[in-house]
């Protein structure tokens, strides 16, 4: 008799869930993990191993050397990884990989996103990114249109509007972002990533900026308020954030970037006191405002 996940308990099922998270999204699995994860004995994970092998026999297989258990070439996950749900979990580190049932509804709304990612690319650049791999993609870009990319990625972002992922892009040699939703291939390869394509070698990536975000000097007229609304203390709040990511963040606050806090609107709340900080980075044509050192020169 075929079974059904309506066959079992709530407690199986996340045992289960747990599995078919970690084969889809770090690509394999070890009996231990699931002894950490659940404070079960060897015995019972190889139950629940084996219950995931009745109810999906071509997911995984097994070698013998690793001791561990990888992706099969025809996977297909037992459950359904909502993107949006499984994003978030990840970025706050919750990976137990069960959304698929049991969750409570709270009377909680935020605004409809607009674009959501492709879970299954995901999942490969997940993969990619633990394991330290290359990555082969069919990448759509406003200026290049539908091309091959080969790309080694290290980070999945989310810039407040859409999700994109950093990585080193060995066409331009350079590390760039990739929105998610334009690409629509990923091929995992298995050549050895070179040093220079590594993490710790993306300078804009590595490096910490301090920002220290007033209220609009000219735009607010109630400066408390805005100080509540962001928690300051002393009228500032200071933050430290990635000089990859600056620009993003400028954007989605609506941050004045000009030298004396000059831009008109009741959209800039928020004034960035230390402009001088935003010198060397790159991505800042985005920020409201922001005119580099030899622009303002020439001005």
């Amino acid at each position: 008799m075929k079974m059904d996940l309506d066959d079992f308990n709530y407690a199986q099922k996340q045992r289960l869930g747990y599995i078919d998270f970690k084969l889809m999204f770090v690509g394999h699995l070890t009996r231990s993990e699931i002894v950490s994860h659940f404070e079960k004995g060897l015995s019972s994970a190889t139950r629940d191993i084996n219950l995931y092998k009745e109810l999906c026999p071509s997911n995984m297989v097994y070698d013998a050397k690793d001791k561990k258990y990888y992706q099969s070439t025809s996977f297909k996950p037992l459950f359904t990884h909502d993107p949006r749900k499984t994003l978030v979990k990840m970025a706050n580190q919750i990976t137990d990989g069960f959304d698929a049932i049991g969750e409570t509804n709270f009377p909680i709304e935020s605004p409809s996103q607009l674009n959501v990612p492709d879970i299954f690319i995901v999942a490969k650049l997940v993969q990619a990114i633990i394991n330290n791999k290359a990555v082969n993609i069919i990448y759509t870009s406003l200026s290049s249109g539908s091309i091959a990319r080969e790309i080694v990625p290290h980070s999945i972002v989310d810039n407040g509007l859409r999700w994109h992922v950093r990585a080193y892009d060995r066409k331009s040699k350079s590390f760039r972002d990739f929105v998610l939703t334009r690409i629509t291939k990923a091929t995992i390869k298995t050549s050895p990533v070179s040093r220079e394509e590594e993490k710790l070698e993306d300078h804009q990536w590595m490096r910490m900026m301090p920002l220290q975000l007033v209220p609009h000097p000219t735009n607010v007229s109630h400066s408390t308020a805005i100080e509540l609304d962001y928690g300051m203390v002393n009228g500032v709040l200071e933050i430290n954030i990635r000089a990859a990511m600056a620009g993003y963040l400028l954007r989605r606050w609506n941050v004045d970037c000009t030298v004396k806090g000059t831009l008109v609107g009741g959209e800039y709340h928020l004034w960035l006191r230390n402009y001088q900080t935003l010198y060397g980075a790159d991505n800042l044509a985005i920020a409201p405002g922001y005119k580099s050192e030899s622009e303002a020169e020439e001005k």
